[in-house]
């Protein structure tokens, strides 16, 4: 039987990412537009990291070059020495909008990437109940998606990545849509899941009190072209809750992410 357990045992073994140089352009109308320039960071293996940034600046380009999904124009990805070339099952990734299979079951949902590599069912009935009871999902493993309410779907999502043993898991706004109460649960959620696995995490959001709350380290990003602009460690106690988001460290943290962010955001504007 292979549980949560057994996985979180060789986790932090994988997930070093490093990035280098790493710039993106597009063509648009006959111009070409610079996305994302000189970016560079480096992240260990188990560490949970926060791409923060005004609209615009390139973090969704990031997670989708990370992915495999857009080719740099210069520069490269390197994830456990292995420069990225492609999509790989190393790399898990999470969306803002609900992408479970809607002809399929909870259960079903989250066992498919287990099914695709070939593991043995009674394997993958072990381990994706193993996730479904940790997430509260398992007395609805034979619900459709349509059935389900938005946190739900979103845990089913995330569990659905990270049953297949990523190095590294992308994150791309996954809360954004939900009511507040649900999000901050499902931030402490990811938080519970995550001090099991220590799976690598590079989570991208709009909102400075989640970026301080869940991260060990935030860039913060400039803008026109996407630039590396601060990187801040967030060093308060884990695990965190609720009430850690009254404590003078965190209000402090926030503070200077906010006026960070406050000069980028005003930048943008004014080129509007």
């Amino acid at each position: 039987m292979t549980t949560l357990a057994d996985i979180s045992s060789v986790q932090t073994l994988k997930g070093f990412v490093e990035i280098e140089n790493l710039s993106v352009s597009f063509q648009r109308k006959g111009h070409t537009v610079q996305v994302l320039d000189s970016i560079n960071l480096q992240l260990r293996p188990g560490e949970f990291a926060c791409l923060l940034g005004p609209s615009g600046c390139g973090k969704s380009t990031i997670l989708n070059v990370i992915a495999g999904f857009i080719k740099p124009t210069s520069g490269c990805v390197v994830i456990d020495k292995q420069q990225v070339s492609g999509p790989g099952a190393d790399r898990g990734f999470v969306f803002q909008q609900y992408s479970l299979l809607p002809w399929k079951t909870t259960f079903e949902n989250v066992e498919f990437g287990l099914k695709i590599r070939g593991v043995p069912k009674s394997e993958r009935q072990e381990l994706v109940n193993d996730y479904l009871n940790r997430v509260g999902l398992y007395k609805h493993r034979h619900s459709y998606p349509h059935q389900l309410s938005g946190g739900m779907q979103q845990r089913a999502s995330i569990i659905r990545a990270l049953v297949n043993s990523p190095s590294v898991l992308l994150m791309d706004e996954p809360f954004a849509a939900l009511d507040a109460q649900t999000r901050q649960m499902m931030r402490e959620l990811l938080l519970s899941i995550w001090s099991h696995l220590k799976t690598t995490v590079i989570f991208v959001t709009h909102d400075i009190e989640e970026a301080v709350f869940l991260s060990d380290k935030i860039f913060v990003m400039g803008f026109n072209p996407g630039n590396i602009k601060a990187k801040i460690d967030v060093s308060l106690e884990r695990p965190r809750h609720t009430d850690s988001f009254l404590s003078p460290e965190f209000i402090t943290l926030s503070r200077q992410v906010f006026e960070l962010i406050r000069e980028e955001t005003l930048k943008s504007m004014a080129l509007n």
